[in-house]
């Protein structure tokens, strides 16, 4: 097994245990949303790994940045109970 083969499955290990404390969510929202952020980070360098740069640019900031921002704004609005 080559280096990157290995890179590559340890990542995926790691992404499967993220993404199970996404979605348990028992402690709070905040680290639920930080899970599925990092699961998208992963993902962009399990891209990267597979040589797909401009996927993974694109997983790294839509998946990781600007969707993990959008999830923590609704929710401070939502426990501010803002309407708007």
């Amino acid at each position: 097994m080559t280096l990157t083969l290995v890179m590559a499955l340890l990542l995926a290990v790691a992404m499967v245990v993220l993404a199970v404390m996404a979605t348990r969510g028992r402690r709070s929202l905040g680290i639920s949303i930080l899970s599925a952020g990092l699961v998208s980070l992963l993902a962009s360098v399990m891209f990267l790994l597979l040589a797909a740069p401009d996927v993974a640019m694109t997983e790294a900031a839509i998946g990781s940045g600007l969707t993990t921002l959008l999830f923590f704004f609704v929710l401070g609005r939502v426990r501010r109970g803002e309407n708007d």
